[in-house]
């Protein structure tokens, strides 16, 4: 009697726990926005409950908007999206603003009311070193290409060694050897020497026939 006593008692304490309903954590019905920055143009923030700081594990229904300090440009709404590369509260955009400097707003709507803004200055990124100045490249097979003159072989532009002028042998001709020049000089005065001496032969020959037709006549 005792032993089904305790059993019905177990039973019935069991049924309570399970009928009871389980107390559900409250995180409170507003979450905390927290705008962070930017990573390379992409608007990023972090969401929290506001009670107890929480990461939210539920889908986040939430529109970033920006506008440029100067109020000429506006990008967005955009929506956010969990961010990979963050800690489990971190929610980032798809999209991504362009260099300037912005006034970031994020409004969430679900699962909890929540705001959040932040100005955001994105740099200009500079081109990837390289694609500056190209460079000279080989040419292709088969494209002809300009020879370079060498050192040794003569230019275009340089006048080459053509065959001697019409005066070269001329000017050669004209010109006559000491050697001979002097051989002419002696000629010419063996020939003076010897014409004198047979004129002065014939003179004293004359002479000498004069004197012997005076003495005879």
């Amino acid at each position: 009697m005792r032993i089904r006593i305790a059993f019905s008692a177990v039973l019935t304490a069991l049924g309570l726990m399970l009928l009871t309903p389980v107390a559900a954590h409250a995180h409170g019905d507003t979450v905390k926005v927290v705008v962070t920055g930017q990573r390379t143009g992409h608007v990023t923030a972090d969401i929290t409950w506001e009670n107890d700081g929480d990461a939210v594990d539920e889908t986040v229904a939430a529109t970033v908007n920006a506008i440029s300090v100067d109020g000429s440009r506006a990008m967005g709404p955009w929506r956010l999206v969990r961010d990979p590369a963050a800690a489990p509260a971190g929610w980032t955009t798809a999209e991504t603003l362009p260099p300037g400097s912005w006034k970031v707003s994020v409004d969430v709507g679900f699962p909890a009311l929540g705001h959040g803004d932040l100005e955001v200055a994105v740099p200009v990124v500079d081109p990837a070193p390289g694609t500056g100045a190209p460079t000279a490249s080989a040419p292709a097979p088969g494209t002809p290409t300009t020879a370079q003159p060498s050192a040794g072989t003569p230019s275009a532009g340089a006048p080459s060694a053509g065959p001697p002028s019409a005066a070269a042998p001329a000017a050669s001709t004209a010109q006559v050897p000491a050697a001979e020049t002097e051989g002419y000089a002696v000629w010419w005065t063996t020939a003076g020497v010897a014409a004198t001496a047979l004129a002065g032969a014939a003179v004293g020959l004359f002479l000498r026939r004069r004197r012997m037709r005076r003495r005879l006549g």
